[in-house]
């Protein structure tokens, strides 16, 4: 049986699948929590300081990551950083927001 096309879909084309991993988030490892950071941000310090706090707090390792050791890295995040991935997914970048990091790694919904 032949799939119903959707309003404003061109005839013949399929809908794109699930999207491909980023080939950054395999190098990055299994940890639950990274921070991706760049020498010299003042904004990195912070974001560190609170990483380190609720890592702790939590007993989950992270990881610290230089955007500028790894061209797939600097290609994805540029000056967007510190960026905070948990479970491998963008959580936040620039200002970490300490309650919504803590709801996150505890696994509670709403930490968008």
């Amino acid at each position: 049986m032949r799939r119903r096309r959707r309003r404003g879909e061109p005839p013949g084309r399929q809908r794109p699948g699930p999207a491909a991993p980023r080939l950054w988030s395999q190098r990055l490892g299994p940890e639950r929590l990274v921070l991706v950071t760049r020498p010299g941000c003042h904004l990195c310090a912070q974001a560190q300081e609170v990483v380190t706090r609720v890592a702790g707090d939590l007993r989950v390792t992270y990881r610290e990551v230089d955007v500028d050791a790894d061209p797939a890295l600097a290609a994805e995040f540029g000056d967007r950083v510190p960026v905070v991935l948990v479970d491998g997914s963008e959580h936040t970048y620039w200002h970490v927001d300490e309650g919504r990091l803590r709801r996150a790694l505890a696994g509670r919904r709403g930490w968008l």
